[in-house]
C-alpha cells in the first residue's frame, strides 16, 4: 500500500470551525485558550478517516497534525532538511516541530490519547530520545494557514515538550536532517527565521508571544 493510500483522521471544516457565532476560524495561530479548547473537543467528535490521497484534495475537510516543539535548558531543538530527503522544496529549511498524519488508533479511550500515540510514533521515526521520562507535554495552540495549497488542509496542534536537563536528542536519518539547539532570540534572527518551514515560523511567533 503506498503512503496516499493510507487512511488517516480528517475532521470536515464546517465541523471544525463551526459557523455564526459559534464560528472560530483563524489564520496563523490560535492562542486562546477557551478556543482551542473548543476546537479541540470538536476535532474529538467529529473526527472520521479517509484515504491519504482524496484528504490531500479536499479542502472540504482538515487533517490534524500533531506538531511538537522540543524545548531544553531555555533552547529548542532545531533540525535543518539535508539532501537526502525525498522533498527537494524543503532542502536547506530549517524546522522545529515534529509531527505528522495521524491515523484511527482503535483501543484508545479518546482523542487525546489517539493524538499522544500518533505524536509518540511520528518523534520515534524521525529523532532519537533519552532520558525524557520526566518530560512535560503540553498544547499552546493551534495552527491554521489557508494561504497555501498544503495549509488548506491541514490544521496543527501545536504541542511543547519540555525536556529535562540530561535528555539527550539526536536525529535518526543523518543524510536527511541536522539537529542543534537555539534560543528563542536566535531562532527570531533574521537569517534564521527566513528560512523556517511555514508552520515552523507561526510557532516561533506563537511561543515569543507565551
Amino acid at each position: 500500500m503506498g503512503k496516499m493510500d493510507e487512511q488517516i483522521i480528517v475532521i470536515k471544516r464546517a465541523d471544525l470551525f463551526g459557523q455564526g457565532l459559534e464560528d472560530l476560524t483563524f489564520q496563523g495561530t490560535e492562542l486562546v485558550r477557551n478556543h482551542i479548547t473548543a476546537l479541540e473537543n470538536r476535532m474529538a467528535e467529529h473526527y472520521t478517516v479517509m484515504r491519504r490521497g482524496d484528504a490531500e484534495e479536499n479542502t472540504a475537510y482538515k487533517q490534524p497534525i500533531p506538531y511538537a516543539v522540543l524545548k531544553k535548558d531555555g533552547k529548542y531543538f532545531t533540525y535543518k532538511r539535508l539532501g537526502g530527503g525525498g522533498e527537494e522544496r524543503l532542502y536547506g529549511k530549517l524546522s522545529i516541530g515534529v509531527g505528522g498524519h495521524m491515523n484511527e488508533v482503535k483501543e484508545a479511550g479518546n482523542f487525546k490519547q489517539v493524538l499522544s500515540n500518533n505524536l509518540n510514533r511520528e518523534i520515534n521515526e524521525e529523532l532519537i530520545i533519552r532520558y525524557a521520562d520526566a518530560a512535560e507535554i503540553r498544547t499552546i495552540g493551534l495552527i491554521n494557514d489557508d494561504q497555501s495549497d498544503v495549509g488548506q488542509v491541514h490544521i496543527g496542534v501545536l504541542v511543547t515538550i519540555d525536556l529535562p536537563e540530561n535528555a539527550e536528542v539526536a536525529v535518526r536519518e543523518e543524510d536527511k536532517l541536522e539537529g542543534s539547539w537555539m534560543s528563542l532570540t536566535e531562532l527570531r534572527e533574521h537569517e534564521v527565521y527566513e528560512r523556517m518551514e511555514s508552520w515552523s515560523a507561526l510557532a516561533i511567533d506563537a511561543l515569543s508571544q507565551r
